[in-house]
């Protein structure tokens, strides 16, 4: 299993920020204090939301089916996603 970069402090929970890149290729490292990406703030859960959302081609419709549960549960997960991301960009 491919180990997956971490996001959130081990021991406050806080979101981390990257301090180093490295090149496989010429191993030239660039060092700095980066924020995390928005789509690497989300929880997991989120994550594989935008994911099912993107392969669904944006359809609600079709994430509702797919997941055995109503359009409005999945449009109120979205709303709170997008509020999520609002909150997380300010």
């Amino acid at each position: 299993m491919k180990a997956k970069l971490p996001t959130q402090c081990p021991s406050c929970e806080n979101l981390l920020s990257v301090s180093q890149l490295l090149c496989e290729h010429c191993s030239t490292t660039v060092q700095g204090n980066y924020p995390l990406p928005i789509f690497l703030k989300l929880s997991p859960k989120e994550q594989e939301f935008i994911l099912q959302f993107f392969l669904a081609s944006g359809s609600l419709k079709e994430m509702a089916a797919q997941l055995g549960v109503s359009y409005p549960t999945v449009r109120n997960q979205l709303d709170d996603m997008i509020q999520h991301i609002k909150d997380l960009n300010i």
